[in-house]
């Protein structure tokens, strides 16, 4: 089988750096992981996103905030009324 090849240029260095400790943590090679990061972010395309409070809750997790505040249990959003 033949496999294709990338190359990928003018990587920020501290991305550069993450990439090759985090294959460390997961005992294989810098090559083999970002073969497993690509296959990661292609699978994802097309997937159905979660709802929007979850997607929300985990934005708000990630910068330390816990979300709870968050009331948008299964409601659609709405347009917008403006007067004339």
């Amino acid at each position: 089988m033949l496999m294709a090849q990338l190359l990928v240029r003018n990587v920020d260095d501290d991305v550069k750096l993450k990439l090759q400790w985090r294959p460390r943590r997961h005992g294989r090679s810098t090559e083999e992981d970002v073969r497993a990061i690509l296959r990661s972010a292609v699978s994802e395309e097309g997937a159905p996103l979660p709802p929007l409070d979850t997607r929300l809750r985990r934005q708000f997790a990630e910068i330390g905030l816990d979300g709870d505040g968050l009331q948008l249990h299964e409601q659609r959003a709405q347009p917008a009324e403006f007067e004339a």
